[in-house]
């Protein structure tokens, strides 16, 4: 029968519904990399990011009958892995807002800025940090992540023109958020 690995999605979820449930390693496989690197934009960190696709892998799992279309499993599971970067951030944003007191604080940031490629990639990490969450995550699904509008809407439940507007606006807010640090 061949290599399950080499097999379309559609193909993997009915094995794992007949009974096969080794098989869904497979779409783990396939689909870890890539939703790994999004939550870790999402959230900020790689932590929470492992912490939202375990999450969503074994939600994934357990509702894989309900998976509509299983020639679009990626896409599912998308919704999954955005639904659960979002109750993970709004949880953490609660739990920061009791632990932070001092807004002066909380709101501070370095104003010098090191030379170096590290140095930008935590430059652009904290700009990201600072987009609202449906810019941001419009934004890594575009120009990150790499989708069509189509796609996007389908897995966050957003009109595409207001999709558009949330990459709009994201992009102007980086661009001032970046000013200066790269040039």
């Amino acid at each position: 029968m061949g290599n399950l690995s080499d097999r379309p999605d559609a193909s993997i979820v009915a094995a794992v519904l007949t009974g096969n449930t080794d098989a869904y390693s497979v779409l783990v496989y396939r689909y870890r990399d890539t939703y790994t690197r999004f939550a870790a934009h999402m959230l900020g960190s790689l932590e929470d990011a492992d912490d939202a696709l375990q999450l969503a892998f074994v939600r994934a799992y357990r509702n894989l009958a309900q998976c509509r279309d299983p020639e679009r499993f990626g896409s599912w599971l998308y919704q999954i892995v955005v639904n659960e970067c979002r109750t993970l951030a709004a949880s953490r944003a609660k739990r920061e807002r009791r632990l932070i007191r001092d807004e002066a604080k909380a709101g501070s940031v370095a104003t010098n800025h090191p030379a170096g490629a590290m140095a930008l990639h935590d430059e652009i990490h904290h700009a990201l940090a600072k987009l609202e969450a449906g810019q941001r995550e419009a934004f890594l699904l575009r120009h990150v992540e790499g989708l069509g509008y189509e796609e996007i809407a389908e897995i966050t439940g957003v009109g595409i023109s207001a999709l558009k507007m949330r990459v709009k606006r994201a992009t102007a807010r980086l661009r001032d958020l970046l000013e200066g640090v790269v040039t």
